[in-house]
């Protein structure tokens, strides 16, 4: 597999999970797990996705959902999971 962790956070607005997950399944990623929040107006998710199937390289991806990010007006980043776990180990 070829996990994937997505964050995704800004202020709450229509439509933000619709448009993530539209360019995800325009592009052969599967969503593996998903958890979303909204705390006070900001909204918060993450998710982890098999990008295996995509024909996307994790760079092309990550910076296609970068530039999602700026147009919906909110901040998404991309890590491939063994990277992400590495980081955050106690």
């Amino acid at each position: 597999m070829n996990n994937t962790v997505i964050t995704v956070i800004g202020k709450d607005t229509v439509g933000i999970i619709a448009k993530v997950c539209t360019y995800l399944a325009e592009n052969q990623v599967n969503i593996l797990d998903i958890s979303q929040t909204i705390v006070q107006g900001f909204f918060n998710m993450m998710m982890i996705v098999d990008a295996s199937q995509s024909p996307k390289s994790h760079t092309e991806m990550a910076d296609e959902l970068d530039a999602l990010g700026v147009e919906i007006g909110v901040r998404i980043r991309c890590q491939k999971e063994e990277i992400f776990d590495k980081m955050h180990r106690v």
